[in-house]
């Protein structure tokens, strides 16, 4: 793949650029939230859990819309044209949130500025969505071979952040700004329009819009010379057995990943205060330290092992941080703590490099945004009310109830990831192991 210099030099830019893609989109996804929560409360005179929430989980339900929308913007406009423009309206939604203030240490309601901040974290939740499905459609679109690899690669930057942003930030923000989070989200701010800049600059959208091919072959991809590009539309995708398969194992592990995160500050506040939820993120940064690998772990099984190998096991990992938090005593557990941490690392590792990964697997290259854009819409209607689900029901003294859902939910996935056995590999031609297990059939 470097042999091609030009290939290289691309590769080099992208896996740089897409690692921070993850890492932001990672952070004003969910995590972020959590840091929110940390300093505005309504025991300090701020909002409560719940009005914290909501903006964000509108804006979840309004992504399931968004997902299409972008997703067809990238296949008429491309990926730099559609992401740019979101990228700068996250920055902005950042700026917002400062402006909002209504942190307990400034007063708390009495001096926020609610609309602003709900329209500001609705803005950044609808908007930083395009960074992942953006690092997602140029991996599709520029490796076949390396595909989950390069997943594996770039989907570092969301167990990055855990390690670096929601433990780091929150411990750095208690202790050094005294309980202001204004500055982080001003860094956040200018880190993103430096990113707006270099993808306009280091990036294209395709590996033929720079006079080359996937994976720095000097061909053409051989699986894509018979089966003619058709860009599936909506009809198409919903009435195979394929597209349901897709949609319900990843739906599931998405779910998990969107509760888990979005709940934990709440979770272990409900367990002893702020003091406990502290003392989780630092052994959340140690297991992310740790769990950071799993993203290249989870890529190189898909190439080596195969997609529905390398999902089924994701699925096994992702109870992890479910059942420590499931079984979490008051006051917390160190060895709980340490295995929630690994288990979130490998979870926000895993689904990120597994999800892109196995839509390629079943669609192809050519045919994964015209795909995904539809999969994964449907795939946001359920988890759009994990984060608010999770949170009543802990805030309401029920967290049993809420993590025994979670579990059923894997169970449910795990049993639509052995389905996936029955889908054929749309770029096999060009895939690694494919081609050894087709020469050892042979031998």
């Amino acid at each position: 793949m470097l042999k091609n210099k030009k290939f290289g030099a691309y590769t080099i830019a992208f896996c740089i650029l897409g690692i921070v893609y993850m890492f932001m989109y990672s952070g004003l996804q969910n995590d972020h939230i959590n840091i929110i929560q940390t300093y505005i409360t309504a025991d300090g005179g701020g909002w409560s859990a719940t009005l914290t929430q909501l903006p964000k989980t509108v804006g979840d339900f309004v992504c399931i819309a968004l997902t299409f929308a972008y997703g067809t913007l990238f296949i008429k406009y491309g990926v730099r044209k559609t992401l740019i423009p979101c990228i700068v309206l996250s920055a902005l939604g950042c700026v917002g949130i400062v402006a909002a203030n209504g942190l307990d240490i400034y007063g708390g309601a009495t001096t926020g500025i609610y609309w602003l901040y709900a329209i500001s974290l609705f803005v950044i939740r609808c908007t930083c969505m395009c960074l992942q499905m953006s690092g997602f459609q140029l991996a599709a679109s520029w490796y076949i071979k390396y595909r989950g690899r390069i997943m594996g690669i770039i989907t570092l930057g969301s167990p990055l952040f855990s390690v670096v942003g929601t433990s780091v930030m929150t411990n750095f923000i208690n202790n050094r700004l005294g309980g202001d989070y204004r500055p982080f989200y001003i860094g956040i701010a200018v880190i993103l329009a430096v990113i707006a800049l270099l993808t306009r600059i280091l990036l294209k959208d395709t590996p033929e819009e720079a006079g080359l091919y996937p994976d720095g072959a000097d061909h053409p991809p051989i699986s894509e010379q018979e089966e003619p590009e058709i860009k599936l539309t909506v009809k198409q995708v919903l009435s195979e057995k394929r597209g349901w398969i897709m949609i319900v194992s990843y739906a599931a592990f998405q779910f998990i990943i969107n509760g888990c995160m979005s709940s934990m500050a709440v979770r272990f506040m409900a367990l002893g205060g702020i003091e406990v939820w502290l003392s989780a993120t630092t052994y959340l940064a140690m297991g992310a330290i740790l769990g950071i690998p799993m993203s290249y772990v989870f890529g190189w099984i898909d190439d080596k092992l195969g997609t529905v190998t390398a999902s089924f096991i994701l699925g096994l990992t992702e109870m992890i941080p479910v059942i420590a938090l499931w079984i979490m005593p008051e006051g917390g557990s160190v060895p709980l703590e340490i295995l929630w941490g690994f288990g979130v690392a490998c979870m926000t590792g895993g689904v990120p490099t597994m999800h892109p990964a196995s839509i390629t697997y079943a669609y192809g290259r050519r045919e994964y945004q015209s795909a995904n854009r539809i999969i994964m819409a449907i795939q946001l209607i359920p988890s759009a009310f994990a984060a608010m689900m999770m949170v009543a029901l802990i805030e309401a003294g029920k967290a049993g109830v809420a993590f025994g859902i979670l579990f059923v939910v894997i169970i449910i996935g795990l049993i639509a990831t052995v389905m996936m056995r029955s889908i054929p590999d749309m770029n096999a031609a060009d895939r690694d192991y494919v081609q050894k297990k087709d020469e050892a059939a042979e031998a």
